[in-house]
């Protein structure tokens, strides 16, 4: 798909993995992009290589959330596409200074903080709020009455958890302003070779990086290609708003997905667990 405009396209995560790969794309095909990354280094080099304005955010820090969310208020008075990218998955549980589980908070919490605290740019802008979710949702189940996990923890589950909240979040943000002209979609990036677990993360996670796993696995391209599909695309014309995407078509995923009140009670545990309430 060619662009025909080009569009200002935030995407966190951008510092490494599929949405360095996306940002690239992007940026080739004439978009402005706005990188957003964890670390430092990596941030800047994925910016200077594409002559693109950066941020650096820690979402284990909901600060550093509000503070990018200033930034990029003040600095774009239109956003045509926030890329909610960045996620990870860690080993044994562990709490960030926010008092939240980190997975949790990562995955769902502050890109629920970043996409509503831009709410008002992004309306202006009929934009598109894209997140990657993963086909690690299919089996989950979120406990709304134990988000944070301080009973039954597990690494896989509270990461097919946080992905499920995603896709909640996603069909709770079309509800509530796709009339006001907001679009939103989650997708299933694939399973992609890249470092996602990081040094937190279980043990086996550390495959995902290494020659093995490029050799079987979709390449970060391959993965960033389905966010370039979804950024680059006309809501309502080549994708359906609020919707869960596994390539080209609607995903199936866990039946908790489809459950309109979870949603809510999702929106509303999220909003109170980070000061919106």
């Amino acid at each position: 798909m060619c662009a025909v405009t080009s569009k200002i396209i935030v995407i966190t995560g951008a510092s490494d993995g599929i949405g360095a790969a996306a940002a690239r794309a992007l940026a080739a095909h004439g978009h402005r992009i706005v990188v957003v990354g964890r670390d430092p280094g990596r941030t800047n080099a994925v910016a200077d290589e594409l002559g693109a304005e950066r941020h650096v955010a820690d979402y284990e820090r909901l600060d550093d959330v509000r503070a990018l969310a200033a930034a990029l208020g003040r600095a774009h008075p239109r956003i045509d596409v926030l890329a909610n990218n960045a996620g990870r998955i860690n080993g044994a549980r562990r709490v960030t200074a926010d008092g939240h589980e980190v997975t949790f908070q990562v995955n769902q919490l502050a890109p629920f903080l970043l996409t509503n605290l831009l709410m008002e740019t992004l309306l202006a802008s009929s934009a598109a709020v894209i997140t990657t979710s993963s086909m690690a949702s299919r089996n989950a189940r979120l406990d709304l009455d134990d988000l944070d996990l301080a009973a039954g923890y597990s690494s896989f589950g509270a990461y097919g958890a946080s992905k499920l909240a995603n896709i909640l979040f996603t069909r709770e943000l079309h509800r509530r302003f796709h009339g006001r002209g907001l679009s939103s979609a989650a997708f299933h990036p694939g399973v992609v070779a890249t470092s996602f677990g990081g040094k937190g993360g279980p043990a086996v996670t550390r495959l995902y990086g290494t020659a093995l796993a490029r050799a079987i696995f979709a390449s970060p391209e391959q993965g960033g290609s389905r966010l370039v599909r979804l950024a680059e695309g006309t809501p309502g014309v080549d994708w359906a708003s609020g919707q869960y995407w596994v390539g080209e078509r609607i995903g199936r995923t866990s039946p908790q997905a489809d459950d309109a009140g979870a949603a809510r009670r999702l929106w509303e545990a999220s909003a109170e667990m980070v000061g919106l309430a």
